[in-house]
């Protein structure tokens, strides 16, 4: 339902199997005790650089690979796309994507900056070649050493040198910078230049996706933010200006706050990477913004947009219709997905009245799931039971013996419920009903010293119970409302506010919401992320992902387990026990997610063969996809012609 173009953040003592510097593409991995690590079998005294990184096993991609398996090296790399909304914002006002304050401009982060090296969307964790052409993590994963490719140029035409990584690093970490890219970094400890083309990152403790996560790190100029008289502005009030480039695009062009045009750098230095084949085949890409998806949809169908990856499921079977689409100009295609997210609706703790589980329990049973999926969804949806749905990290059935060595020293301190079977969101298929539900729900809120009296539900000061639901989508009123309905029928007052993206954003920056429709990006393997959704620390930081506020030792300590998890097998074990305490906490009320990406789009558009395992699914589209050749668009209009003679030469 909600567009979401939001990061994805997919987060090593080890056995470093290979060869030499820049001679084969090498994973390290984890032995079964910290400082046991192999090359090809035997005990290494040092680290070797290798162009390639996995957390787990080797890399898919061999030393010599052309290009990743999603992507068409013989792509046409001409023409332009135009794509309406990135993510759910309505107008930017920044140029730059790493400021806590301000709205940035649609994926310039994506377009606009490259990072160290280049994570791959068909592997659970793997990097690859980009800035740096390869890495070298000491054997007791405690520093990675990267080297910088002599190739690397900003769009200026600057060398990106050792200097400006760390330059990159000390900002995003500093003040000045949005404290979720200082939280996606907290594993290192400093950055040290040791050479015009080589820097090490010491990470403050072991953890095997430490290197990858240093290699996630966006590489930005010194330069950007330079005056005419030689002064540079502090970063965070570097806004307006364009940055200086490191990734495939510039800005060609900017019309007020709703419109933006990157024109693809003819001298970007990576085109031909094997990281990079394939990628980024579209000359101009233009953002459009609309102040509401209706309009979105109709400019779409209107053929004044190329593309529109669609959340919306009334949408998607009733209103994708029209000429353009029996012209054949337009279609419809759903595509596989991966790990699913977590969308759910967010009671912020920081409210006294969420404190008490039973009162987050009995507000996920009043959410009727079922009777939404078949009025409103046309059973398009699956209801979310997991943290990690769709995924081998989360939790189902019973736990296992390495989920209760888990638990077991935290019993007392977390629901005794995740000793039990995983639960199963409450269901209103008879027998069961969405009043048996709400039944059980009055119990809980009782318990919770909620009692329904003078016309509200109150507690033992006579204090009702109100709750603003929060929101910035407008067609999240016909689910809220139902739900508001249900809340009703317990005597609580609850009331929707839709405000504009931009005070949606400040508000949930600063934890100012009783309740809010959320997602949480998925991730292909859990990490660091789980620190900046989930941990304590997190709960008080403003602008932090911690926006419901949990603060609990048993999270921490869970969380800890799967950060220092030596093989996948501890580490799913680990992702379980935390997801089993996460849902039997109640820390939100789970909605529902869509099995694969539902897009619309122009056939003059081509995409690759062989879809990824787990991807954004609009950057899929700016990444991968491409203007098909004049020779190829002529043919499909034809057989579109043909097929279209055909049928109505049978129906008459």
């Amino acid at each position: 339902m909600m567009n979401s173009g939001l990061l994805r953040l997919h987060d090593a003592i080890g056995c470093l199997l290979g060869a030499v510097r820049r001679a084969a593409s090498i994973s390290f991995v984890i032995a079964a005790a910290p400082g046991l690590l192999t090359v090809c079998g035997a005990m290494p005294t040092a680290a070797q650089a290798k162009p390639s990184i996995s957390q787990y096993d080797q890399p898919k991609y061999p030393a010599d690979f052309t290009h990743f398996d999603y992507a068409n090296p013989d792509a046409p790399a001409n023409g332009s796309l135009s794509f309406e909304n990135y993510s759910e914002l309505q107008t930017y006002d920044s140029l730059n994507p790493f400021l806590v304050r301000g709205a940035p401009a649609p994926d310039v982060l994506n377009l606009m900056f490259d990072t160290l090296m280049q994570r791959s969307w068909d592997e659970l964790a793997s990097e690859y070649p980009l800035i740096a052409d390869d890495v070298e993590v000491a054997p007791d994963l405690t520093s990675a050493t990267f080297h910088i490719n002599p190739a690397a140029r900003f769009s200026n035409g600057d060398p990106i040198t050792a200097a400006d990584v760390k330059y990159s690093y000390d900002t995003l970490t500093s003040p000045q910078a949005s404290p979720l890219f200082n939280a996606q970094f907290s594993i290192i400890k400093n950055a040290t230049v040791i050479d015009r083309s080589t820097i090490r990152f010491d990470f403050k403790h072991a953890e095997r996706d430490a290197p990858l996560i240093a290699g996630d790190l966006p590489i930005f100029s010194p330069k950007w933010g330079m005056q005419p008289n030689g002064k540079r502005l502090p970063f965070d009030q570097i806004s307006s200006m364009a940055p200086i480039s490191s990734g495939a695009y510039l800005i060609e062009s900017r019309k007020n706050d709703k419109q933006i045009t990157y024109r693809r750098n003819p001298d970007y230095w990576a085109a031909n990477l094997p990281s990079r084949r394939g990628m980024f085949r579209f000359e101009r890409i233009t953002f459009n913004l609309y102040r509401d998806h209706y309009t979105q949809l109709e400019a779409f169908k209107a053929g004044d947009a190329d593309v529109i990856v669609e959340y919306s499921a009334t949408q998607w079977a009733r209103k994708y219709v029209g000429k353009n689409f029996d012209n054949g100009l337009l279609k419809k295609g759903e595509f596989a997905d991966g790990p699913a997210q977590m969308q759910g609706m967010l009671m912020n703790m920081r409210k006294p009245m969420f404190q008490d589980p039973r009162v987050r329990h009995a507000l996920t049973l009043a959410l009727d799931y079922d009777w939404m999926n078949r009025m409103m969804f046309y059973g398009q949806y699956r209801r979310t039971n997991s943290y990690f749905e769709a995924s081998p990290f989360g939790a189902t059935g019973m736990p296992g013996q390495k989920e209760l060595a888990l638990l077991e020293p935290l019993r007392g301190s977390v629901p005794p419920e995740v000793f039990g079977p995983m639960l199963k969101q409450p269901d209103t298929i008879p027998p069961n009903s969405l009043r048996g539900n709400l039944r059980v729900a009055r119990d809980l809120l009782a318990q919770a010293g909620w009692h329904y009296r003078d016309g509200a539900l109150r507690d033992a000061n006579g204090t009702p119970m109100t709750i603003e639901i929060m929101d910035d989508q407008p067609g999240m009123d016909r689910l809220i409302l139902p739900y508001m309905q249900a809340l009703d029928m317990l005597g609580i007052q609850a009331h929707m506010r839709e405000i504009d993206s931009a005070l949606y954003e400040k508000r949930l920056d600063n934890f100012e919401y009783d309740m809010t429709t959320f997602i949480y990006p998925p991730v292909t393997i859990p990490g660091a992320e789980l620190t900046r959704r989930f941990g304590s620390a997190a709960a008080s930081e403003v602008g932090s992902e911690n926006y419901t506020g949990i603060r609990s030792k048993a999270v921490d300590s869970l969380i800890h387990s799967a950060l220092s998890a030596t093989n996948l097998d501890d580490l799913e074990a680990a992702t379980r026990a935390l997801d089993r305490v996460l849902i039997y906490s109640f820390y939100l009320v789970p909605e529902y997610y869509a099995p694969g990406a539902r897009i619309g789009y122009k056939t003059t558009l081509g995409f690759p063969k062989t879809v990824p395992n787990s991807y954004q699914y609009e950057d899929w589209v700016i990444d991968y996809w491409y203007v098909k050749a004049p020779g190829a668009q002529a043919t499909q209009k034809l057989q579109a012609a043909q097929s279209a003679s055909s049928t109505t030469a049978t129906a008459h």
